[in-house]
């Protein structure tokens, strides 16, 4: 690492990175099928890509057409490294789960890069989940309706990883 760079130590439960790496892993079968040309209108995916131009549809179009896969295939990467970090027997999905490891806590150590996959990679789940569930804005969402379940913790997670990331 480089001077001045810092290592982040994210924590977790076993059952919770084990439920993130699927649903990392199914982000990750989004984007490649996105990006390997079976190009679809997916709400979420156009989520992923909003537009660069608001006021001139014509040069949004021009501009997504150039950068769409660029963009998929870094957030694909990002995923990816999510995943590598959470480790080979997290996102085995054959591995043991039993009551006595579901809880306990895992480890995994982020450099910076590292930090900056995992924001990218939270963020944009997050989109996708919202996408999904309807949810434009705060007023869309209730915190009482277990769907949003999964939605509520990505942001928990993301919230505490940008704490400890940029504490003093």
């Amino acid at each position: 690492m480089t001077e001045g760079s810092r290592l982040v130590v994210l924590e977790m439960t076993r059952i919770e990175a084990t439920h993130l790496a699927g649903l990392v892993g199914q982000f990750v079968e989004l984007l490649e099928d996105d990006v390997e040309g079976a190009r679809t209108d997916d709400p979420a995916v156009a989520r992923l890509v909003p537009p660069a131009y608001a006021d001139d549809e014509e040069a949004a179009r021009e501009f997504r057409s150039l950068t769409e896969d660029d963009l998929l295939s870094r957030r694909a990467a990002d995923a990816h490294a999510v995943l590598s970090s959470l480790g080979p027997e997290i996102i085995d999905e054959d591995a043991d789960l039993s009551l006595a490891t579901v809880t306990d806590v895992i480890t995994i150590p982020l450099d910076p890069n590292g930090v900056r996959s995992w924001l990218r990679t939270l963020a944009a789940v997050r989109l996708v989940l919202a996408s999904r569930l309807g949810i434009i804005d705060d007023d869309d969402h209730s915190e009482d309706d277990p769907r949003f379940g999964i939605y509520d913790w990505l942001g928990f997670r993301l919230d505490g990883l940008v704490r400890a990331a940029t504490e003093d």
